[in-house]
């Protein structure tokens, strides 16, 4: 490896596998302790380097990173002195090639660690005074933009978690992971980073001339890989569980919850845009703050949390807006939801209201909100994050819980029972299908609703099953 123009030679490359709230909302987990990978110090590139994509492959994907750079060896480091072992921080790109990742065991080694796979520069900042902002663009689009205190783990978090068993060395790189908005690019697209408004990292990417040569893995697309390259990987819900759903009330789910301890669960006060619709899909969570006009300068323009929601918003997925019952402005309008409709999304819930409201009748993505408003969030919001917990018409939503939505309104079910829960909403429908066409034909609810013994037995007879 020929020597890097920022100066650094790194001992090891240690990448976090998921740091931004919003690429974890986009996976749909959110880490209690960071992850890491080891990509080799070979990897190493800088600024007009070729990333060059073996042929053959077709899952190259890029992922615009901070790289903090150590300065000074680091062994069991308070989190509260890492930044006097940081050298400076520098835009990163930890690119990969994912049609390698299943042979790979969860190493990312032949997937990520090629040489060249991870250019690092063209500037060092200094953590604590730089502007932080990640911004990535492939062919002069902007394709990512994050703050810092986005991260979910900061960098004198990873410094202090890393050196406790890992002797850091000066000149060792930890890449701090993406934001949302990372995913396959292709020969001649060229991949810039930056952080603030320092030198781009600019790097091509190309194809080799030849095929790998033998032996070892040959490139293969997988399902579950082809997802993640694309970020598209979201957590999903079991096919007949989903059928299960879309067949049984909110009602009949409440009362299935309620047999379960669980009575708050149910979200009042919205309403269908179209009744005809139904939703059961996984939270994908957006938070509003009160309006603060300073502060909406800073975190309502551009990308801002709004915008990357929807553009972080996969197949599966409600977004779920949490503006604290607030009905004095809109939320989202018809374009934004559009958008999330054309990534897949299956439904969009507020406790505020829409703005375009009218327009939501037409949309073929299940919509439910407090009311509708024609004026701007900006009125009374200012979008703050993604991918956290969040409060939405009286309920506490957790990125990945299961909402199921019908006329009535929306109801939410923790993940870890929604297969028990809708099989036993299926079953209680069943019966109650039965005693309906008891009462239809006369007979009194006394021992019919709940059914004794005697009305069991003929419910079973009934049911045949």
């Amino acid at each position: 490896m020929s020597a890097h123009p920022l100066g650094i030679q790194p001992t090891k490359i240690i990448a976090v596998h998921l740091n931004y709230r919003s690429r974890a909302a986009e996976r749909g987990r959110f880490p209690e302790e960071p992850s890491y990978f080891l990509k080799p110090p070979s990897s190493l590139a800088a600024t007009g380097q070729d990333l060059v994509r073996p042929k053959g492959t077709v899952l190259s994907a890029f992922e615009g990173e901070i790289a903090v750079v150590i300065g000074k060896r680091a062994k069991n480091v308070k989190r509260s002195d890492a930044l006097d072992y940081i050298a400076g921080v520098a835009a990163a790109n930890d690119f990969g090639v994912h049609d390698l990742r299943y042979a790979d065991r969860g190493s990312n080694l032949r997937s990520k660690g090629s040489d060249g796979f991870t250019p690092v520069g063209s500037a060092l900042l200094d953590p604590r005074t730089a502007d932080l902002t990640l911004r990535t663009w492939v062919n002069g689009t902007l394709v990512q933009e994050a703050k810092v205190d986005e991260l979910l783990f900061d960098f004198g978090y990873l410094v202090a978690d890393l050196s406790r068993t890992i002797t850091l060395e000066p000149g060792d790189i930890i890449l701090c992971g993406t934001p949302t908005g990372a995913t396959v690019v292709e020969p001649g697209d060229v991949v810039e980073v930056a952080i603030g408004d320092a030198e781009r990292l600019v790097n091509t990417v190309v194809e080799a001339d030849d095929e790998l040569p033998k032996p070892g893995a040959r490139p293969q697309v997988t399902a579950v890989d082809k997802g993640i390259a694309f970020g598209k990987d979201v957590p999903s819900i079991k096919p007949e569980t989903e059928a299960a759903l879309n067949a049984v009330s909110t009602a009949t789910l409440s009362s299935q919850l309620r047999k379960r301890g669980l009575n708050h669960t149910f979200l009042t006060g919205l309403a269908p845009a179209r009744a005809d619709l139904r939703m059961v899909g996984v939270a994908h969570t957006l938070r509003y703050l009160p309006l603060r006009e300073d502060m909406f300068d800073e975190r309502g323009g551009g990308m801002n949390a709004q915008k990357r929601a929807v553009e972080a918003i996969g197949p599966g997925q409600v977004l779920v807006i949490d503006c604290r019952d607030e009905h004095g402005a809109g939320t989202i309008g018809d374009i934004l939801a559009l958008r999330a409709a054309r990534r897949g999304a299956v439904g969009i819930v507020t406790d505020g209201c829409l703005r375009d409201s009218p327009s939501f009748g037409e949309l073929e993505i299940p919509t439910y909100s407090a009311g509708a408003h024609a004026a701007v969030l900006g009125r009374k919001h200012v979008p703050w994050e993604i991918g956290v917990d969040v409060a939405c018409a009286g309920v506490l939503v957790r990125p990945g819980d299961v909402l199921v939505g019908d006329g009535e309104g929306v109801i939410l079910i923790p993940p870890a029972i929604v297969d028990e829960v809708a099989k036993d909403a299926l079953e209680m429908e069943r019966q109650e299908k039965f005693i309906l066409a008891r009462v239809d034909e006369g007979e009194s609810v006394d021992g019919l609703y709940p059914m004794n013994a005697t009305w069991k037995a003929k419910y079973a007879e009934w049911d045949g099953r």
